[in-house]
């Protein structure tokens, strides 16, 4: 494999069609293939990702990206950002809106009636009681107790090393992690390959493999297809779920 700038652009209007065409209703849903972001970004693309432009389109602030198995959900409180800006973008109203969009995808998207969330802390040992950081006690705490106080079921922070070391992950239905990689790597590692990407809160159902390029496998036929398939799966599911949903509420 080997990127271009015709790939680029053909890549780049193939996924602001497939938009097009869902938002028209044409489609019920879009699965998103790897795309080599610096190609993208030759074509003339603004965006870090395919979640920043989908989101955009649609008129959407503060989307929430969802790295999901069969089993374990992982919510990202920032996306696509260096590690060095977390700090100053975690703020208790966006971590507030993030939480409550998480929420009400699990119930919408992945029918779980009641569902239950945890939320990791961003330092190392959750802030150890404002020794090593103080964004636990002065954001994220704040945000999970006014949340508590709106009756989502949510808890933490917990520390991220225990939390997935010790499985604790399994009590939950949703995790929400602080920044990119604490919440993908444990998941990635979980998923063994056949995680997917979810965007929710958007008018259109997203999902994705969790999976990048991988140009020095191609036309080696060594590609795994779990990821892809499982991201069709979820689609077909979410969509189901949605549609049960509006009848019930259209239901006389």
């Amino acid at each position: 494999g080997s990127e271009s700038k015709s790939a680029g652009e053909l890549a780049a209007s193939s996924i602001e069609k497939a938009l097009d065409l869902t938002l028209q209703n044409k489609f019920d849903a879009m699965v998103t293939l790897p795309v080599s972001k610096s190609v993208l970004y030759k074509a003339g693309w603004k965006f870090p990702g395919h979640t920043e432009m989908i989101a955009s389109v649609c008129k959407v602030k503060n989307p929430l990206m969802i790295l999901c198995t069969d089993k374990v959900r992982v919510g990202l409180a920032t996306i696509h950002i260096p590690i060095k800006e977390v700090h100053r973008n975690l703020k208790k109203s966006e971590i507030i809106n993030i939480a409550e969009k998480f929420s009400k995808s699990l119930k919408s998207d992945f029918g779980i009636k009641f569902p239950k969330i945890a939320v990791l802390g961003l330092n190392p040992h959750a802030g150890e009681s404002g020794d090593i950081g103080k964004e636990e006690i002065t954001t994220i705490i704040p945000a999970i107790e006014f949340l508590k106080k709106s009756r989502i079921n949510i808890e933490g922070p917990f520390p991220a090393d225990g939390f997935f070391g010790h499985e604790s992950f399994k009590n939950y239905d949703g995790i929400l992690a602080m920044y990119h990689d604490q919440g993908l790597i444990p998941l990635k590692l979980l998923a063994k390959g056949r995680g997917v990407n979810f965007t929710a809160g958007l008018p259109v159902v997203r999902t994705s493999p969790d999976h990048g390029t991988a140009f020095e496998i191609a036309g080696k036929n060594i590609a795994d297809h779990r990821s892809t398939l499982n991201a069709i799966k979820l689609a077909t599911i979410i969509v189901t779920n949605r549609n049960i949903i509006f009848t019930k509420m259209n239901v006389k």
